[in-house]
């Protein structure tokens, strides 16, 4: 895959627990579903007890994520993609049309296998695991394309997180167009 995108708006976060963080990621990215690396950029929001921290990232895996120091709040309409421009070029772009913002991030890497593209809504992990998710309520996802043309033509897998004990910590629907999808909060852990 040479390239991915997608556009969301920035849901907003429902930060009731007191005692532990809880996380949501919303992402674009090649490689990470069946290879060691992941060229990646999007937003998170992060509930800190009952305060959440919304902020845009790249992040060329195994290395550690970089965060972009730019304002990011709930309702912003952002825009990402990652383009591999060959050799070993990969360019990273967060757009944050609300708040009149871009990143634009060049990265020199070779030897990715660039293997799968990827439109995400995750729970983070670190070094212990999967983190608890955080309740982003109802995101949508649209624009997702991969090498230009709709997601759904590529025939992707749909993944659903899941708790220890099995049940699903979000819904996910079907696509629409080959490029619109939405994912909704069921749990944490």
């Amino acid at each position: 895959y040479k390239s991915v995108s997608a556009s969301w708006t920035e849901p907003k976060a429902t930060c009731t627990s007191r005692r532990s963080a809880q996380y949501a990621s919303f992402w674009v990215g090649l490689d990470g579903y069946s290879s060691s690396s992941v060229e990646q950029t999007g937003t998170d929001v992060d509930c800190s007890g009952r305060t959440a921290k919304y902020y845009g990232w790249y992040e060329m895996y195994p290395a550690y994520p970089v965060n972009f120091p730019n304002t990011v709040r709930p309702g912003d309409h952002l825009s990402a993609s990652v383009t591999f421009s060959g050799s070993q070029t990969y360019t990273l772009v967060l757009k944050d049309s609300t708040q009149g913002w871009t990143q634009r991030v060049v990265k020199n890497q070779s030897g990715l296998a660039r293997s799968s593209a990827e439109v995400i809504v995750e729970a983070p992990s670190s070094g212990s695991g999967v983190l608890p998710l955080a309740d982003f309520g109802t995101v949508n996802l649209s624009g997702s394309t991969a090498n230009a043309a709709a997601l759904g033509s590529f025939n992707p897998t749909e993944i659903i997180m899941v708790d220890g004990s099995g049940n699903d910590k979000d819904s996910v629907t079907s696509l629409s167009g080959g490029e619109t999808f939405s994912a909704t909060w069921l749990r944490s852990n």
